[in-house]
């Protein structure tokens, strides 16, 4: 019943479980779904076991019916005589003359099977080499049957727990990724998104495999354990003993072995880890590399990186192949125990503490040894593979039980149609309790106007857009729209009537045509034209090779900065939203694409109550009121012109950051 290679398994991550009854009752929540699957993998582990422990008694009945049917006698002869002889005993229960209800339940089995159309075993101790040949083509055909059904109940078995195995991966997979769009972006500035794909995809895969295949293995090789020492206890006690005599050494080694191996490949994984950071970065710095002339001294790092790496996997290679040829010794061990002492009493005719020594005792034994030993290593691993697995389950769990940082209230209503009036009042916020980033902040805004924001890397200026559309939630203080508290209706009210256009643009891996769309999936075609042809995107979308339907690359790989920004403009022009938050991100683009993105923004303003993170000078200037914010207040405020009379902060940074941009506009 036992598949696979221990080897893989050992390379692996070793991560016990905090709480495993816990984690343990609420997978059998998921699994408890599929119970009757789940059962009738049991059912068939069972009688799949059931034909593997049989088998080899049969392989000695064979043995003591029909090839040596007088027992321990055709040995005797060579022991030396003594003063009373030994009395033949038959261990060929399969020619019993006796109540077969005596046998035990699984020896009525096979008897009836053997038996099977009034056949009866013939006297072993006068039937023919015909009668013989006969007898024990029968036996064959029952032990063939035995393992062909045994087969394909083991396939059945993986199928059935396969099966369940993936509906519960789907299941959970589902369930955390609708956790995941629940969650705050808080949540997602505290949590990197390669763990958080790990959990969604390596940990429920983990799940999956060690409850569809390790635990499969791990309770059958479990019960074959078990059976066939039960076996061979009540074959023969003082046998069973004498063979299972290595088993204990088999399992410390097997123990020992593992535990080497997993810290090595622990230490592996550590050092592949370098190489690849090594790699990424000669890779990423390839320009400077070349500029600084540090190609050679890169080579030689990366050697040492990739050679402490290639030490390490030898290592835990050494300790994963010394595992098998040492378990296999043991069990050659344990074979020729059976054999030598098997031998001694069979030649010798002598009882081996009150019990007779057969042939056919001898070859059940041998085979009984090969069974138990096969499932030690395998169980060993396995099981290291199954608490990953729970642990796994756990970090799950973590997610699903993540309370997002922004919640509705009870009975929240939503956000009727907004006209866009704002009013921030005493706001104060903190992404780390005791550090605040904006501190008693007031202002308004009027339906239609723009706000222009603006100060240094750090002031604020970005909480302030994220407080809006409830990314976050003001620790102190309230956020109103046309005088409703934005806590009291439902965030995705709001967010459907808020357009936000962010400095870093992302685009999906979809046609053009569906990236605009995204915010509203329902909008026209001809509404789609008409948003594009508002931000000044038309143009370079019909020089594209399929216009609308062209599939852009992953972030939008293939467009420009500009155009890139051009399409998520369009985007929010298609959502048409009543609130619109823009975080202007023209820095990096030519003069000309800067202008177009200008113009789309310019029509985009219109009529719509907006606030404007500024980098350009001709924003500011129009903006009905600029915000400037330091350490997280409003320390002025007013138009472009009134600040700059002031000469306070504002005019600092007019003069240190905008006047020269001011010039080359007046230039160009």
């Amino acid at each position: 019943m036992m598949h696979g290679r221990a080897g893989g398994f050992l390379n692996q991550e070793t991560m016990k479980p905090r709480n495993l009854s816990e984690t343990l009752g609420r997978l059998g929540k998921y699994f408890g779904q599929f119970w009757y699957m789940i059962v009738l993998a049991v059912v068939f582990v069972v009688i799949s076991t059931w034909t593997q422990v049989t088998s080899p008694e049969l392989m000695g009945q064979a043995t003591d019916c029909f090839l040596v049917p007088a027992g321990s006698s055709a040995f005797a002869q060579l022991a030396p005589t003594t003063a009373s002889d030994q009395k033949t005993v038959s261990s060929c229960w399969l020619g019993t003359t006796e109540d077969p209800s005596t046998l035990s339940y699984s020896r009525q089995i096979v008897y009836k099977a053997y038996h099977l159309g009034g056949y009866t075993v013939p006297d072993i101790a006068t039937a023919t080499n015909e009668e013989r040949i006969t007898g024990m083509f029968r036996l064959i055909v029952i032990v063939i049957a035995l393992y062909v059904i045994g087969a394909v109940l083991t396939g059945m078995t993986f199928f059935a727990m396969a099966w369940t195995g993936q509906h519960v991966l789907r299941s959970l997979r589902v369930e955390v990724f609708e956790k995941l769009h629940t969650l705050s972006l808080s949540y997602y500035s505290e949590h990197e998104a390669g763990d958080l794909m790990s959990r969604i995809t390596n940990d429920t895969s983990a799940i999956e495999q060690a409850f569809s295949f390790a635990l499969v293995n791990v309770f059958s090789g479990i019960l074959l354990l078990v059976w066939i020492a039960y076996n061979m206890l009540t074959l023969s006690l003082p046998f069973a003993l004498l063979s299972l005599a290595v088993s204990p050494l088999m399992f410390i080694a097997t123990v020992w072995f593992s535990g080497q191996a997993r810290k090595a490949f622990r230490k592996s994984r550590e050092e592949i880890g370098n190489v690849n950071a090594e790699l990424q970065e000669t890779i990423s710095s390839v320009r400077e590399v070349q500029a600084f002339n540090r190609a050679d001294e890169n080579i030689e790092q990366f050697k040492e990186v990739n050679a402490a790496n290639r030490d390490a996997n030898v290592r835990a290679v050494a300790y994963t192949s010394a595992l098998a040829p040492t378990l296999e010794a043991f069990s050659y061990i344990g074979l020729a125990i059976v054999t030598g002492v098997g031998g001694w009493y069979l030649l010798t005719g002598g009882l081996l503490f009150g019990t007779t020594v057969t042939l056919g005792l001898v070859i059940t034994f041998l085979a009984y040894v090969q069974r138990f030993n096969q499932p030690i290593q395998q169980i060993a691993v396995l099981w290291t593979n199954i608490q990953n697995a729970i642990a796994g389950a756990e970090r799950i769990f973590t997610i699903l039980d993540e309370k997002p940082a922004v919640v509705d209230k009870p009975g929240a209503k939503a956000m009727t149609e907004i006209k866009g009036k704002v009013e921030f009042t005493e706001v104060s916020h903190e992404y780390e309790d005791g550090v605040p980033v904006l501190k008693e902040v007031s202002f308004s805004a009027e339906p239609g106007q723009t706000i222009a924001i603006v100060g240094p890397t750090g002031a604020g200026k970005t909480t302030i857009i994220n407080l809006l559309p409830r990314f976050y939630d003001v620790t102190h203080g309230s956020v109103k729209i046309d005088d409703v508290d934005v806590r009291d209706v439902t965030a995705e009210s709001i967010r459907k009537q808020v357009g936000i256009v962010l400095q870093d643009t992302f685009l999906f891996s979809a046609s053009v045509m569906d990236n605009i769309r995204f915010g509203r999936p329902d909008a026209t075609d001809e509404e789609v034209f008409a948003a594009a042809k508002l931000a000044n995107a038309d143009s370079f979308i019909e020089r594209l090779p399929e216009k609308y339907q062209t599939v852009l690359g992953e972030r939008g790989s293939g467009l420009s900065q500009g155009q890139r920004q051009l399409l998520s403009i369009a985007r929010a022009a298609l959502a048409d939203p009543r609130v619109l938050i823009l975080d202007e991100a023209t820095s990096s683009v030519d003069t000309r694409t800067e202008r177009l993105i200008q113009k789309a923004f310019d029509a985009l303003l219109q009529s719509r109550t907006s606030f404007v993170i500024a980098h350009r000078l001709s924003t500011i200037r129009n903006a009905d009121m600029i915000l400037v914010l330091k350490d997280g207040q409003i320390i002025e405020r007013g138009k472009h012109d009134e600040l700059l009379d002031k000469q306070g902060f504002y005019y600092e940074l007019y003069m240190s950051q905008f006047k020269k941009q001011e010039e080359v506009e007046a230039v160009v």
